[in-house]
């Protein structure tokens, strides 16, 4: 019953946000009594701190095969993460929607339980950009931890408009916005910028 309560939760606050959703539609659609609900959940933001712990657990968990990978360049593994987002926000565009969309309703207590696990995501994208800089597959005049935060706010932001069954795939925007990225941060030539 948790999961249950948790996927119409994503479901609902997907559709229609956080706040507009009350706990009293939650048990209606899955037909319990708010008991029910109140034996798995302290509140309607306690199931908001799960659905976001679920979302970025799940991200780290698939960034770290990506960064554990010591075949790959830190270019692939660049265009890996970019593409690891979007497949999740195309496999759970709701939950990416209230990942992304409501944080903000989140209480400091569960925040301090989020709030790590997303820096820690960021963090280990500016690693990766980091260590292209140092391996000269990117330019030096170029901060990581700047382009980190670009590279995900470019990402993130397709859980807004991304159709998964529209004109473009996956695919063509991983490449669409790698194309953009790479070409804004590689070394041009295999020469180390200065």
């Amino acid at each position: 019953m948790r999961e249950k309560i948790i996927n119409t939760s994503i479901a609902l606050f997907g559709a229609h946000g956080f706040r507009e959703t009350s706990i009293e539609d939650i048990t209606k659609e899955l037909g319990v009594t708010k008991g029910t609900f109140y034996y798995y959940f302290t509140n309607k933001e306690d199931v908001l701190m799960h659905i976001h712990l679920r979302f970025i657990e799940g991200l780290l968990e698939q960034q770290k095969a990506i960064l554990d990978n010591q075949s790959k360049t830190n270019q692939e593994k660049l265009h890996d993460n970019v593409q690891m987002v979007i497949r999740n926000i195309r496999n759970g565009v709701q939950s990416a929607k209230v990942f992304f969309r409501e944080m903000k309703h989140l209480n400091e207590h569960h925040t301090s339980k989020v709030l790590p696990k997303r820096h820690e995501f960021q963090r280990n994208i500016q690693g990766i950009i980091q260590r292209g800089i140092d391996e000269g597959e990117f330019r030096r005049d170029l901060r990581a931890d700047m382009l980190s935060f670009a590279v995900l706010g470019v990402a993130n932001w397709s859980y807004f408009w991304f159709e998964p069954d529209g004109e473009v795939s996956e695919d063509q925007l991983t490449d669409i916005y790698m194309r953009m990225i790479i070409e804004g941060i590689q070394t041009k030539g295999g020469e180390i910028d200065e």
